[in-house]
Parts: C-alpha cells; structure tokens; sequence
C-alpha cells in the first residue's frame, strides 16, 4: 500500500474560540432537518407491510403475501408499483437538489431549510388524505422536494457554524436525527397498525408534518453562517456572528481567512462550470463516490424494506414492525459512537471499521438466509432462528451507524471551498438520491430474483468500497475548512491535481516556489 495514503492532516490554524451555548443550540436545531428524512425512510417501510394498505392500494401484492409458506418467498412483495411509492421521493429529491443549490447561495442556508420544510408539510398532507395511487405518489414527490433542500442545506450549515475540532461532533447531528426520525416512525408503524378499521397507516404518512413543522418553524429562528453572510455582502453582520458563535473577540484571524474565500468565491460566477475543473478533482471525486457507496452498502434495504424484509423470511406483521424497531433502536445508539469518537479518532478510522463490520455482517445474513430458504424461496423460519437474522442485522446496523451514516454527509460537506461549496453539496445530495431511488425501485426485483445473494453482492461492494477509503481518503479531522486544501495537496494521489500557485489559505499565497509541506 502507497505509503502516503497514511499521512496526516497538516497542522491547520487553531482559531480562537470555544463551543458555545448558542452554537450548540443553533446546530440542534438545523440538525432537525435530519427527522423528515429519517422519518420518512422508516414510515414507508412500516406502511407497505401494513394489510390494510396494501389491500386498498395494492390488491395483488396483498393477495401475493398472504399465500402459505409453500410460495416463494423471495417474491411476495416483488411490485413495480410499490416500490413507486418509496423511490417517487427520491427522485424528486434529486431534481430539487440542483434548485437548493442555487437558494442556498443567494438566500442563505436557513432560508433553503425553511422551504424544505414548508413543501414537506405539503406532501405529508396530501399522503394522510391520499384516496389513490396517484394522490399518494404526488404527496411522495412533495415529501421528496423537501427532503432535496434539507439535505443539501443542512450539513453545509452545520459544517459552517461548528468549531474546525468539533466539527464533526456538530455535523453528525443531522444523522442522529435522521436515525431519531427511523426510530420514531418503526415505533408510530407498530402503534398505528393496531388501530381498528385498517387506517393506522393514514396517521403514519400524516405525522411527517410533525418534524415538518420542527424544521420550519426552527429555521425561522436560526442565525445566519458567517460563511453565507459574507458570501451575500453582509460583512459587519458576520463579524459580529463570528464574535457570538466562538465566545470571544479574537476572531479577526478565523474572519480574514472567510473574506479571502468569499473573494476567491466572487470570482467563480459558474460554480457548476468551475467544479470540474482538475483542481477540485479530489473534492468531485468525493461528492461522487461517497454517496454512491452509501447506498451500495445496502442499508437502504434494511431501512426502506425492514419490516418487508422480516416478514419475507418468515416473520408475522407484528414481529417484523417490532423487528424494525430493534434495528431502529441500535441504528440510534450507534450514532452517540460516531459523535463522540469522530474527532479524536478521526474519520478514516471508523470508516474502515465499519466498513470490515458490515461485510461480515453481510455474508452471515445471507447465509443465515440461505439455510432456510435456498434458492426456491420455500422454507419457515423458528423464532431462535429468526433471532439470529436480526441479531447479526443489528451489528450491521450499528457498523453503519458509526462509518458510513454520518460520515457520508459529513465528509462531502465539509471539503469543499467556498466558492464551490453549494454546487459540490448538490452534487452529492444528488448522487445520494439518484442511487437511493435505484435501489428503492428495483430492491424487491433484486430480491426475487437474486435471492439471498443479493447480501453477498452488497458485502462484494463494501469489500471495494473500504478498499478505495484505505487509499484515496485522507484525514479530514480539526482541519477548518477554508484550509482543506492543504490536505489534498499533501495527499499521495491527489497532490498532482493541485498546483502551488493555485492554493489560498487566509492571508497564505502558495507560490513562487514556497511548497506546501513549508507551511
């Protein structure tokens, strides 16, 4: 292995400062735009293995799932239309992502989170009152444009606000609350489907205006980032942030280095132009690769599909919600290990440990699976057995929790520059999304036909995907942001993407023969 695929972050500028009360509580409040994310990867799971909405909106599925144990499992619940229903979001998710981007830049982060919330609480309106599949699938696509803003605003706020050393710590909030808005909905899907009548499932889909009107109305009272002021020309509105948000008045060395990035930002009129460009190819690489890996670790299938998914391999309605909830349960406990260990043990570490995790994990799924059902699907399950199956899903779970969750919006959000910033975020909410509806819409085919292999082929990828952190991701912890740059420049691969002359770190010119490894 290339020996500088190890070497360590240089020594970044330790800005004056400290967490302070405001920032804590500003950033919680930002990080709630995670809850309608994870609030409705966990309802949409609960709701479609639900009887009562299955059989009014989806007849044929229904009859599939309640044939006897002599049908093939694999393929109960294998409907294009269904999984419509999930990935619908995503979509629209994606293509909202490109117009956040643009809000984001002009209007300031907190403006693009209230949007997101406020279009959310739309679509979860339209889902509760939903009369058809085409009701349902409009208020999907509501849901998916608020969850495009948020996610795009979101971590580059939290990035923005936190001190550079814990950074980290402050960004991982918004997968807390994602996992938060998992567990909430597993436990509201084992609540509602209980409820007489068979329309448990409309409080499911209408509770997302709740962590709707979190974000919306919490939005309204976030400050703005120094960043995004000084980007919008309100300069003596963002000393005085700077002041309130690191406790102290010593900030002229943090606030110069913003104004150099802000000055280097104004001359970028085409950000989307001025990202391809070879210097910021390690930076696309990223944006690219990490959400596309985040979703080839297949933890979508379990978030998206878990009760589906249990019910499959043998367990009954309530078993497979209450099996929901445990992953649901581990998924959020998890994160707290991310949070606290992140910054003093980096992000490479836990990556790569998870990552091993996961791929174990995976391959005792599917042979777990294997034993029971084989390739003809027929089979029953016995309650210590389907224990097993959810026990080594929960050490999977938490392997993703501390790895790849939260870094994979950590990461991207928090290498690029300024100027480059809000396009470099959409890219990545947007490669998230794109492979996130993939997956969504063809899991279940995937599922039929590639049987309990389809664990096999997502551990094959984690294997590649753990490969590629190992060599091409350098450590990224305490480094502020506008000097990020230093670190790939120092990289091993990355540095012959960068040249001298086209590093500016504060007050800092590279060039003339001055090398990076001197600064």
């Amino acid at each position: 292995m290339a020996g500088g695929a190890f070497v360590n972050p240089p020594g970044g500028k330790d800005y004056p400062g400290k967490m302070t009360l405001f920032v804590f509580f500003s950033c919680l409040v930002a990080a709630t735009g995670g809850l309608i994310f994870g609030y409705d990867i966990g309802i949409s799971g609960g709701v479609t293995s639900m009887d009562s909405f299955l059989e009014k909106f989806f007849p044929s599925v229904y009859s599939k799932q309640q044939a006897d144990h002599s049908t093939n499992q694999y393929c109960k619940f294998d409907s294009q239309l269904l999984t419509s229903f999930t990935s619908s979001l995503y979509l629209a998710a994606l293509v909202a992502s490109f117009f956040a981007s643009s809000v984001t830049r002009m209007f300031g982060r907190k403006w693009s989170m209230f949007g997101g919330g406020l279009v959310f609480l739309i679509g979860a309106a339209i889902n509760g009152a939903a009369k058809n599949i085409a009701m349902l699938i409009l208020g999907r696509m509501f849901l998916g444009i608020g969850v495009g803003f948020a996610n795009q605003s979101v971590p580059v706020y939290l990035s923005e606000m936190a001190p550079a050393r814990m950074r980290g710590m402050l960004n991982m909030g918004f997968q807390l609350m994602i996992t938060i808005g998992i567990l909430v909905a597993n436990l509201i899907n084992y609540g509602t489907s209980k409820i007489e009548g068979g329309w448990g499932w409309r409080i499911s889909l209408a509770l997302a205006a709740v962590p709707a009107a979190i974000i919306t109305i919490g939005s309204l009272f976030l400050p703005d980032t120094p960043n995004s002021l000084i980007e919008r020309g309100h300069d003596e509105k963002a000393k005085n942030m700077l002041r309130r948000i690191r406790g102290t008045d010593d900030i002229q060395m943090e606030y110069s280095d913003l104004v150099v990035a802000s000055e280097d930002s104004k001359t970028v009129k085409h950000p989307w132009k001025n990202i391809i460009q070879k210097k910021y190819r390690p930076q696309l690489t990223m944006a690219i690769l990490i959400p596309f890996f985040q979703q080839l670790t297949g933890i979508n299938v379990i978030n998206f599909y878990a009760p589906v998914l249990f019910k499959t391999i043998g367990f009954g309605s309530d078993a497979s919600l209450m099996s929901a909830v445990i992953s649901g349960l581990v998924n959020v406990f998890a994160t707290f290990v991310s949070i606290f260990t992140v910054d003093k043990y980096g992000r490479r570490v836990l990556f790569l440990e998870g990552g091993i995790q996961m791929i174990i994990c995976q391959i005792i799924i599917g042979t777990l699976i294997a034993i029971v059902f084989g390739t003809s699907g027929v089979g029953h399950v016995s309650k210590v057995y389907a224990g097993f199956v959810v026990c080594f899903i929960c050490i999977y779970v938490a392997g993703f929790a501390w790895s790849w969750g939260p870094l994979g919006w950590l990461v991207p959000s928090e290498i690029f520059p300024l100027e480059i910033r809000s396009a470099g975020q959409s890219i990545n909410v947007a490669v998230n999304m794109f492979f996130t509806f993939i997956i969504a819409q063809i899991f279940l085919a995937m599922l039929c036909h590639m049987k309990f292999g389809l664990f096999y082929f997502f551990s094959g990828w984690v294997v590649i995907m753990t490969i590629f952190i190992a060599f091409f991701l350098p450590e990224t912890k305490n480094v502020p942001i506008e000097e990020m740059v230093l670190v790939w420049k120092k990289h091993w691969f990355w540095g012959k993407f960068i040249r001298d002359d086209e590093i500016h770190v504060g007050s800092l010119e590279l060039g003339n023969g001055k090398s990076v490894n001197n600064v």
